[in-house]
C-alpha cells in the first residue's frame, strides 16, 4: 500500500508582455517576508517574487481586481488559489480561465507557489531541517505582505486540487476564523492513504502519529464548524471533459474514497457542505476549473458584499 500510495501521488497534478516597473526591492513588510520584484502583465496579472525567511526565494500570481487603479483606497477580499503536486503559482493561468471566471469579481486572486510535494505544511522535522515552512508562509507571512503591499483584507477563502483541495481544507481546519470558506476538488482528504511520501512530509505514522492526526482533514473536521465548504471529485471513469480515448484514472479512483470518507465524516457531525461526487470525471484541470466555476458563488457569498469591505 505505501507503494501504490507513492506511485499515485507522483502522478498527481501547471502570459507574457512588457514587464512594469518593479514595485520594490527587498523591501520588508513587516513580517520578515519581503518583496523583490513585482511585475504587471497587461490589466490585471502580476507576478510577485518574493524573500521569504519560511521557504526562501518563492512567486505568486495575483489577479487584481478590477477597479483595483480606480480605487486606491479600497481593500478586496481574498480568494487563494492553491496548486497539485508538480504545479506552481502558475498553473491555474495556464491550465484554466481563471481570469475569465474572476474578471467581474471585485477580489484579489492570490495563486502562491507550494512545492512541488509541501502538502501546505512546515513538516514533522522542519525544526531540524529548516525550511520550507508552507504553512509558516502561507498563513502567516504571505497574508501581512498582501494586507501591506496589495490592498488585500482580512475576508478570505480558499480553494484547490488535489494536493491544493487538502490545503484549502486543512488551512480552514487548522486556523479556524482566518477563511470564511474552502473549496477542495478531487482533494487529497485521507492522508492516511499517501503511505511513504506521508512519512517524508509528517514523519513515521507510528512515531509521530499526533503530527498525522494534526493535518488529517477526516481527524480535523470538527473544526470546520462555521466554514462554508465545497467538496467535488470524480470516479476515475472518463466523463464529458475527457478525449475519447482516455484511459481509467486510477489516481482519481483512489482519491475518491478519502472524499467519501471525509463527506460521511462531516454528516456524521452535522456539517453542511455543498457536495458534488459527479461520477466519470478524470483528475485533469477542466473538472476542476468547472469546478471552479459551480464554487464560485459560494465562495464569493462568503466573502460577503465587497463594498462593504
Amino acid at each position: 500500500m505505501h507503494f501504490v500510495g507513492v506511485a499515485l501521488v507522483a502522478l498527481l497534478l501547471v502570459s507574457g508582455s512588457a514587464p512594469a516597473p518593479s514595485l520594490g526591492s527587498g523591501i520588508p513588510d513587516g513580517s520578515g517576508a519581503a518583496v523583490v520584484t513585482a511585475t504587471r502583465h497587461g490589466e490585471r496579472l502580476m507576478t510577485v517574487d518574493v524573500d521569504s525567511p519560511s521557504v526562501g526565494r518563492t512567486t505568486v500570481s495575483l489577479l487584481l481586481p478590477a477597479r483595483y487603479e480606480a480605487q486606491p483606497e479600497r481593500t478586496w477580499p481574498v480568494l487563494y488559489l492553491l496548486h497539485g503536486a508538480t504545479n506552481d503559482h502558475a498553473t491555474w493561468l495556464e491550465e484554466t480561465d481563471v481570469e475569465g471566471l474572476t474578471e467581474d469579481l471585485d477580489i484579489l486572486v492570490v495563486m502562491p507557489d507550494g512545492g512541488d510535494y509541501g502538502f501546505y505544511s512546515d513538516g514533522w522535522d522542519a525544526g531540524a531541517g529548516g525550511r520550507p515552512l508552507w504553512e509558516t508562509y502561507h498563513l502567516e507571512e504571505l497574508p501581512r505582505l498582501l494586507e501591506g503591499r496589495f490592498r488585500a483584507s482580512d475576508v478570505r477563502a480558499v480553494a484547490g486540487p488535489s494536493m491544493g483541495g487538502f490545503g484549502a481544507i486543512a488551512y480552514a481546519a487548522r486556523r479556524p476564523g482566518m477563511f470564511r470558506a474552502a473549496a477542495s476538488f478531487s482533494g487529497v482528504l485521507d492522508i492516511f492513504s499517501l503511505g511513504r511520501l506521508g512519512e517524508d512530509i509528517w514523519g513515521d505514522r507510528d512515531d509521530h502519529l499526533e503530527e498525522w492526526l494534526a493535518h488529517d482533514p477526516v481527524t480535523l473536521a470538527p473544526a470546520l464548524d462555521g466554514t462554508a465548504l465545497y467538496v467535488s471529485w470524480g470516479s476515475g471513469e472518463p466523463g464529458p471533459l475527457d478525449d475519447d480515448e482516455a484511459p481509467f484514472d486510477v489516481v482519481e479512483a483512489w482519491l475518491a474514497a478519502g472524499n467519501e470518507r471525509f463527506v460521511d465524516r462531516l454528516a456524521e457531525l452535522g456539517l453542511s457542505a455543498t457536495i458534488d461526487g459527479y461520477g466519470p470525471g478524470t483528475h485533469t484541470w477542466p473538472y476542476w476549473e468547472r469546478a471552479l466555476a459551480d464554487a464560485l458563488p459560494m465562495l464569493m457569498a462568503s466573502l460577503g458584499d465587497p463594498a462593504t469591505t
